[in-house]
């Protein structure tokens, strides 16, 4: 009885109809996934396991030096790199610790002066001046510095480089980390005045007028200025250290 039911004709009929339908060219594709269209940005993904740190920071170092910090994020980071999100938090916590790596590397291009160390005042206010025109330029650079204490290797080197040629200068160590203090901190706040200044524009203010004339402390010249009375103060603890020590 059922063997004859396998080989009744409805049966044949029933199985060759199945057969056919599944040997046709469009039902055959259909049960095969589709190739990736070639604008798919997961056709471009680079293997699993195959991108670094390294290569993270060096995709966003280019970005941040054309000025793309304010619209880079993890995910166009990744697209351009190849690769998921998620691939790029396996070697970074968030964008805060991927720009405080890009931050260091730039400052480590720009923070020497060129000035003789021998020159106490004019190596510091050289050093000053850079670190100001590096945060004014660099918005990731002013965003880094301004959200917690920048101890990468740059800004440590830097630090330390400062306080050696202060004690040189015969500054006792106390003193001198007072002083890199006073200047650092005075940097810092001028450059992020100016640069939050520079991003606000003018405004459309008159020649001559009060707003003018405020809008004057944030230039180089003032900048200057204001460095030379902090090493005005910063020298008659010099000469008093070198008179305590004759």
């Amino acid at each position: 009885m059922i063997a004859y039911a396998y080989t009744s004709p409805l049966y044949a009929y029933a199985y060759a109809r199945c057969t056919r339908l599944l040997r046709m060219p469009g039902r055959a594709q259909a049960a095969e996934p589709a190739p990736p269209e070639k604008d798919d940005p997961a056709a471009a993904r680079a293997p699993w396991g195959s991108i670094s740190r390294e290569e993270i920071v060096r995709a966003a170092v280019g970005i941040v030096e054309v000025g793309g910090y304010e619209d880079m994020s993890i995910r166009n980071l990744a697209a351009g790199l190849g690769v998921s999100p998620m691939s790029l938090y396996r070697h970074i916590r968030d964008k805060d610790d991927l720009l405080d790596e890009v931050v260091d590397i730039l400052l480590a291009d720009v923070w020497r002066p060129g000035a003789d160390e021998d020159d106490w005042q004019a190596w510091i206010i050289e050093a000053a001046a850079r670190l100001r025109q590096f945060l004014v330029a660099q918005p990731a650079g002013l965003h880094v510095y301004l959200r917690h204490p920048v101890v990468s290797p740059a800004a440590v080197e830097r630090m330390d480089a400062m306080m050696a040629v202060l004690r040189r200068a015969g500054l006792d160590e106390a003193t001198a980390r007072s002083a890199y203090g006073a200047l650092h901190t005075y940097t810092l706040g001028f450059a992020a005045l100016e640069a939050s200044r520079s991003a606000a524009g003018s405004g459309g203010r008159g020649s001559g007028s009060l707003a003018d004339q405020l809008a004057a402390y944030t230039t180089t010249g003032q900048f200057l200025e204001g460095l030379r009375y902090l090493l005005a103060g910063i020298g008659r603890q010099v000469k008093s250290g070198r008179k305590g020590r004759t």
